[in-house]
């Protein structure tokens, strides 16, 4: 568990992701959503922004981390308007808009799915210091994708500010947003 120092005479609280402020890696993204819009950390100013990557075949930490953040979303209440979930895909053979905007749906509505062209995806998956990798299955189109799996949490100013590993919880995560909400 990192700390963050606040100002002389304020309390220290500490976070339940890991303390990434200032780091030079995961510094945004320019990437089309599911509606064929292009979308930057910008967009988002005065929300939390959690970002996600992973597929929307994966069998279970996908659907985990994306109910896991939509539940944290509920816990905010009334401020759960100003986190914004974002899921980016390692599969863009297999997710494509159509496949990406159904899927995101079952989570939330708010939430956004991002896709990098195959072209793309190496740099972008270096710039945020994720890992991923095809697994061959029986068939061609039956494959899995391993992949990093936890989030990046953005704080209103769209700057990265922690990374939430995966199974953290709900709570743990609902808590972090809304001390980055509170910062400003």
């Amino acid at each position: 568990m990192a700390l963050l120092v606040v100002g002389c005479g304020e309390r220290a609280a500490a976070f339940h992701g890991i303390d990434i402020t200032g780091a030079d890696y995961a510094q945004g993204f320019d990437l089309p959503d599911q509606d064929g819009r292009r979308r930057t950390l910008a967009d988002f100013r005065g929300k939390v922004v959690v970002v996600f990557f992973g597929y929307t075949q994966c069998p279970d930490v996908c659907p985990t981390s994306l109910t896991e953040l939509a539940e944290a979303k509920r816990l905010l209440g009334p401020e759960g308007e100003r986190l914004q979930g974002i899921f980016i895909s390692v599969d863009p053979q297999r997710d494509t808009p159509e496949v990406m905007r159904a899927y995101m749906a079952s989570f939330d509505p708010s939430f956004l799915a991002l896709r990098a062209s195959p072209e793309e995806l190496p740099a972008l998956a270096k710039a945020f210091k994720i890992y991923y990798k095809k697994v061959p299955g029986p068939t061609p189109t039956s494959y899995t994708m391993d992949h990093s799996a936890g989030s990046y949490v953005y704080d209103t100013q769209g700057r990265v500010r922690l990374y939430h590993r995966y199974g953290s919880g709900a709570q743990a995560l609902a808590d972090d947003v809304r001390r980055l909400l509170a910062q400003g």
